[in-house]
């Protein structure tokens, strides 16, 4: 799946696809920013002023959860998802579209796995109302655990979109 971004929006569903992802990638990204900050301003709370907050630390997990989940499609979006180089470098270039649509396929059905798995998570969540252990944490803990299907549902509909250009790219190979 080594399709880096094209110059120009793809036409159909899969430009749809990947403006989608694109614009909720770069809206996550902004969490990088809110987690530094925050994990600044409890490092200092903590050691000059001996003033530690739960919510305050668990605030740091739960902004790193999305920041996780939604940039997986949105690195596989622009090409920078983990792959063997080493190997892949040297593949010809039909040989490099056979790999990508493994990957694609395969990404598509682990995915849609975890989210299959994860739906009960969330549901017996939201179902007891599940909230930090700690005192002073944060409560509403199936909001947190919602994003693991969604993270995946657009890790599905990246790997789709890479599938159809991909399978696009073979097609014109082949003529």
């Amino acid at each position: 799946m080594a399709e880096a971004r094209p110059a120009s929006p793809s036409p159909g569903a899969r430009g749809a696809i990947e403006r989608f992802i694109d614009l909720t990638g770069r809206a996550t990204s902004w969490l990088s920013l809110v987690i530094v900050v925050l994990m600044a301003v409890n490092v200092v709370l903590r050691y000059l002023f001996s003033y530690g907050s739960v919510w305050a630390q668990e605030l740091e997990w739960h902004l790193l959860a999305p920041l996780i989940l939604f940039g997986m499609s949105y690195a596989l979006l622009h090409g920078e998802h983990v792959r063997v180089d080493v190997l892949y470098a040297n593949f010809s270039e039909r040989k490099k579209l056979w790999v990508d649509v493994l990957s694609a396929l395969l990404c598509i059905v682990i995915s849609l796995l975890i989210i299959w798995l994860s739906l009960n998570y969330v549901q017996q969540s939201y179902v007891i109302d599940e909230k930090s252990a700690d005192p002073g944490g944060l409560p509403h803990r199936w909001i947190l655990k919602a994003l693991i299907p969604l993270g995946f549902v657009f890790l599905v509909l990246q790997s789709v979109a890479v599938l159809m250009g991909t399978v696009g790219k073979l097609r014109s190979l082949a003529k």
